[in-house]
């Protein structure tokens, strides 16, 4: 029969730096099984042991990249996405105060970066693709993303799947949020 699709959650970090929001991900390991090399919230599969979404995505955001649930303040969640591999992932939006030290776990992280809130939230830097897959036409998106690393040299992250396509749902959920206030 059907399998049940596994909880799971993300954390949504937004720091604020220079007065503007910026986005914590990460870039999963090159050797996982699952989504190797991919560019992903931090979190993962909700255990017996959490309450809710809300502490998944605390408690995994600390084990991957050692971030301090003290440092953390939820601000609330968005649309549960079910991914293709059958996780329902819930994400958790909240706000980082800054200061904190990461301590990324090497086995699953490879990398840590952020990038401006402002950029992921235009819908120019928004690409939309198609493949065939098994027989269907798919359709992604991508939200590419590149900066200057440390010592100069172009570093290039692809943002695409369940990732983008949570970044899009706050888009919507933002967008929506500012035409209520523009019309308050």
């Amino acid at each position: 029969g059907a399998t049940e699709a596994a909880p799971a959650s993300v954390l949504v970090p937004l720091v604020e730096r220079h007065g503007a929001l910026s986005v914590l991900l990460t870039r999963r390991s090159a050797h996982l099984r699952d989504h190797a090399g991919q560019i992903s919230f931090p979190g993962g599969r909700q255990e017996a042991a959490d309450a809710d979404a809300v502490a998944a995505a605390l408690r995994e955001a600390h084990e991957e990249v050692g971030l301090a649930p003290a440092r953390v303040e939820v601000l609330g969640t968005l649309p549960v996405y079910t991914t293709i591999t059958a996780f329902r992932v819930t994400p958790v939006v909240a706000l980082v105060r800054p200061g904190f030290v990461l301590a990324p776990d090497p086995f699953e992280v490879a990398e840590v970066f952020e990038v401006p809130l402002a950029y992921l939230m235009t819908p120019a830097h928004h690409q939309r693709h198609e493949v065939e897959y098994a027989g269907a036409r798919r359709q992604f998106l991508s939200m590419p993303w590149s900066t200057a690393g440390a010592d100069g040299t172009a570093r290039r992250y692809f943002i695409w799947g369940a990732t983008a396509a949570m970044l899009r749902n706050l888009y919507g959920r933002l967008a929506a949020a500012d035409r209520r206030s523009l019309h308050g």
